[in-house]
């Protein structure tokens, strides 16, 4: 049986999707990527391509980041540094991840801790 092409991809295409409704809203993207052990989170001005802000469950105030209580602290802790670099709004790149469990977490904790999306 042939192996389907990358581009055929059901989670490349979903990425693509939501990418670029995210890009066309001209926003900031706050785009999170979950591993099996970790997540990853930045806020990136893709005007200028530069990263603003940028958390993860592997930075050293974060324990046990492979679960949902870690991807909390992780969506807090990148709440207050864009807060901190001045960043307020957002617009969510969950990527190709569901909106459930360690995204959703993290997503709600960003939320609590004051950034808007």
């Amino acid at each position: 049986m042939a192996a389907k092409r990358y581009e055929n991809n059901a989670a490349i295409r979903r990425a693509r999707r939501v990418r670029a409704r995210v890009k066309a809203s001209g926003m900031l993207r706050l785009s999170v990527f979950r591993s099996s052990r970790h997540i990853y989170a930045q806020v990136i001005d893709d005007a200028k391509g530069v990263t603003l802000a940028a958390a993860s469950s592997l930075d050293a105030a974060i324990e046990n980041g492979g679960n949902c209580s870690g991807a909390q602290k992780v969506g807090k802790l990148l709440a207050e540094r864009a807060l901190k670099a001045g960043v307020e709004r957002v617009a969510f790149d969950r990527g190709s991840f569901r909106y459930h469990g360690r995204v959703k977490a993290f997503a709600d904790a960003a939320r609590e801790a004051g950034l808007k999306f």
